[in-house]
């Protein structure tokens, strides 16, 4: 049975992340990003217990400005003009595949393989264009390449997203109900008890809400990667839901296409979820992408 570690907290580009690790610590290193306003804990126990079985040393993490990893509060909230044109961000996905790179040294790990959802999978895209020597394989779930033409959210999603912030654990709670009822897999059941499990947790751990905006202005700041992508050379998969309506399927197929030689899993009835059921498959297709990279490391490239 493997277990996480108890949360410990790294110095990592200038600030500090919040981590858990499980699995054999000489295993293949295997770094989990999670996505916009989501904290580590999105990424189940018992899935990341799951791909600690393939023989991967697992490191699940909260971003910047969430959970219990530092809060760029001194930055302020962007007015709406400037979020929606993508102008003078806080931060960019740059900087969040840097934090990454910095956990790593932290860690003492060379290279890993990268799995991330919906902005994760841009965060490891970003790390994969950047920091080539420092991932071995990447995997993007439920994502798109920056490019305003593929991969928009229906209005329903988009609203979901932007709703007003709670104010009270009972009211986040409920807004993740609302939320993953619009953007949930219509063809696999939603486990309410464990979304509301999270919900609470997270409200616990540190929920902040300017955050998530500043998360979002990241993104729109950040441009197209669909160039630089086609120029990358590593062992990439990218999955996507037919029925995501936050990132819908264009965005995934543009990024499939734009990476040489990757492979594209298309899941009928998944929406912007990691449903239960498909557990096994997803912890397949990410070992089966890691065998794809060799079990030959990059070499790290000196500073």
């Amino acid at each position: 049975m493997h277990v996480l570690s108890e949360e410990r907290l790294a110095p990592a580009n200038g600030i500090e992340l919040a981590y858990q690790e499980v699995g054999d610590p000489d295993g293949e290193p295997l770094f989990l990003v999670m996505g916009l306003a989501t904290q580590m804990i999105g990424w189940p126990e018992e899935f990341c217990a799951m791909l600690a079985e393939r023989g991967f040393r697992v490191v699940r993490f909260d971003n910047r400005d969430i959970g219990r990893s530092t809060k760029l509060k001194a930055a302020g909230v962007p007015n709406r003009f400037d979020l929606f044109l993508g102008r003078h961000p806080a931060y960019l996905l740059s900087d969040m595949a840097a934090d990454a790179v910095g956990l790593m040294d932290h860690l003492d790990i060379d290279s890993a393989h990268v799995v991330g959802v919906s902005m994760g999978g841009m965060i490891g895209q970003t790390l994969a264009i950047e920091h080539p020597d420092r991932i071995r394989s990447l995997v993007s779930m439920h994502s798109t390449t920056g490019s305003r033409r593929v991969g928009q959210p229906t209005l329903k999603a988009y609203g979901a997203v932007l709703a007003k912030a709670p104010r009270t654990r009972e009211e986040l709670i409920k807004r993740v109900e609302r939320t993953y009822a619009v953007i949930g897999s219509p063809a696999y059941p939603t486990d309410v008890e464990r979304l509301r499990r999270v919900a609470g947790a997270s409200w616990d751990r540190g929920h902040n809400p300017s955050g998530v905006v500043r998360q979002i202005h990241a993104i729109a700041g950040s441009g197209d990667r669909t160039q630089a992508l086609r120029k990358l050379d590593l062992p990439a998969t990218v999955m996507l839901g037919t029925r995501d309506p936050l990132v819908r399927p264009s965005g995934g197929r543009a990024t499939a296409r734009a990476i040489p030689g990757s492979r594209l899993r298309i899941f009928e009835g998944l929406g912007h979820d990691l449903p239960q059921d498909l557990w096994p498959i997803f912890a397949d297709e990410i070992a089966g992408t890691a065998a794809r990279a060799g079990r030959q490391a990059p070499a790290k490239q000196p500073a």
